[in-house]
């Protein structure tokens, strides 16, 4: 059967995050993606210039269409930026029940632009983070779930993976492309123990929607079968090798996207 990965997510009208990112990488990666829409944002590589909730009751419509119908293997959820969506979703996976999960918590975008509202966060953390196999926050993010600082090294960046385990997920992806070093270090952590998984860092203004195209990858893995230390390690290898052909394309005049087909162009 044809695996299939659902993204819950925002729309991102310049093509390289959100919505738009996640289905490239389904493709990229085999998978049949398909998508509900939270939000709508009026957006490009300078930065988010608005943004338009869905409805929650359309929100609910949607998962319910895309669940009743397609035998989807995974999920990823990328931006959901207000309570009411939050709950939808919650509520519509607890209808459906798919399995994995996979949570990108984005608050953020690389412009800087803020994408989840200050009173989100703790819905966040009541309703989605629980019903994740994998969460996968960058570290301001990791910081801003727990209200902690930055984390300095991969030693509080594994102390505050360990603490966002107990918020319900079973396995935390710490991702420290934030951090300084000639490398960037992703720091998984399970009640099990932390993997380490490393690459050059890449010097790049090409950065828009690696959040969003790392936990889509993951949740294609998991689509295909993988367990999560391979799904992890593919994804990990595939958005590193999307950052690196990035400068082969001339997107816009700030932050560029990754290239999701850079096998293939």
């Amino acid at each position: 059967m044809t695996p299939i990965a659902v993204t819950i997510a925002g729309s991102d009208s310049g093509g390289g995050a959100g919505i738009q990112a996640d289905l490239k990488t389904f493709s990229a990666s085999g998978v049949y993606g398909a998508s509900v829409i939270v939000a709508l944002t009026a957006q490009n590589t300078l930065g988010v210039q608005g943004i338009h909730d869905v409805p929650p009751e359309f929100i609910a419509r949607q998962i319910d269409s895309v669940f009743s119908d397609l035998a989807v293997r995974a999920v990823k959820i990328g931006m959901v930026s207000n309570v009411a969506a939050i709950e939808a979703v919650a509520d519509g996976l607890a209808r459906h029940k798919p399995a994995p999960v996979v949570l990108d918590p984005v608050m953020v975008a690389a412009s800087g632009d803020r994408l989840l509202r200050a009173d989100a966060i703790e819905a966040l953390r009541r309703t989605l983070i629980p019903r994740a196999r994998l969460i996968t926050p960058n570290l301001p993010e990791a910081a801003a779930l727990l209200e902690k600082p930055l984390a300095r090294d991969e030693t509080e960046m594994a102390a505050q993976g360990y603490e966002l385990l107990a918020l319900g997920a079973p396995a935390v992806l710490v991702k420290g492309g934030h951090a300084g070093g000639g490398d960037s270090v992703d720091l998984l952590v399970t009640p099990h123990g932390v993997s380490r998984y490393p690459e050059e860092r890449i010097r790049t203004d090409n950065t828009h929607g690696t959040g969003c195209t790392l936990s889509a990858a993951i949740a294609a893995g998991f689509a295909q079968g993988l367990e999560l230390h391979q799904a992890v390690a593919a994804a990990k290898d595939y958005v590193t090798a999307a950052i690196r052909a990035s400068s082969r394309l001339r997107i816009g005049a700030g932050h560029g996207p990754v290239h999701h087909f850079h096998a293939w162009w």
